[in-house]
């Protein structure tokens, strides 16, 4: 149902959507290992697509980069 970002530990967790009822309300930001998507897997143009994992300085929010920095520093000094 949810994962670990890894180097967060158990600190920062996200829901896999595709284990909700309705994965389709809540659509990709990114596509994100296209380069192992088999070739009848049509990717919207609309969205970002990397061939591995995103560079997340370039695909995240100012806001979400912010939260994540204020929460690894914690873990860190705790």
């Amino acid at each position: 149902m949810w994962s670990n970002y890894a180097g967060a530990g158990d600190a920062v967790r996200f829901v896999r959507v595709g284990t909700l009822d309705t994965p389709d309300a809540l659509p990709p930001d990114i596509h994100i290992f296209t380069a192992s998507k088999q070739p009848w897997v049509v990717l919207s143009p609309d969205v970002p697509a990397v061939p591995e994992y995103y560079d997340r300085d370039k695909h995240w929010p100012p806001e979400s980069l912010e939260r994540r920095r204020v929460l690894l520093a914690r873990i860190r000094h705790a």
